[in-house]
């Protein structure tokens, strides 16, 4: 049976209405290793002792798109005091769509390009954009489904920090 339109809506708004809190800090992140687009290889694991926010996000979703200068302002004020961010596209078209936007938006965080064993690890990403927030000690403290306003991601960072 096939799921009407309205339902599909309903079920995205309703993923998008608030975080969910997993394992109160007792979720291991699941390490990834990708490259940048200049083919350096970014590890979740050699960024232990830091506090780290993994963004799921593609070129074409407008809320990704939305979030990301909030994100900047966050990371640039955070960033000397142990906050990485870590950008995973999950576009299909790979770096011929992400380098552009990131030139244009000017990301400084570092960004990857994402497959399918990366988001099934990390729980399966049914839509974007999907923020997880990591403490120090490689914990997952809250993910968060939809766009944040920048007053909602600084005050998840600060928790971290």
């Amino acid at each position: 049976m096939r799921a009407t339109r309205g339902a599909g809506i309903v079920a995205l708004v309703a993923l998008l209405a608030a975080p969910l809190v997993l394992g109160q800090g007792k979720e291991q992140a699941p390490n990834f290793s990708l490259k940048n687009s200049a083919g350096q290889v970014v590890e979740l694991a050699k960024l232990h002792g830091k506090a780290v926010v993994v963004n799921f996000w593609a070129t074409w979703c407008g809320p990704c798109r939305a979030e990301i200068p909030g994100m900047l302002e966050v990371y640039r004020e955070y960033k000397g005091r142990g906050l990485e961010i870590v950008g995973i596209s999950v576009d299909r078209d790979g770096w011929q769509v992400i380098n552009p936007l990131v030139k244009k938006l000017s990301i400084t965080y570092p960004v990857v390009l994402g497959n399918g064993d990366v988001t099934d690890a990390w729980g399966g990403i049914d839509a974007i954009p999907t923020t997880f927030f990591v403490d120090r000690n490689g914990r997952v403290l809250l993910r968060h489904v939809g766009a944040m306003p920048k007053e909602d991601f600084e005050k998840a960072v600060k928790s971290l920090l």
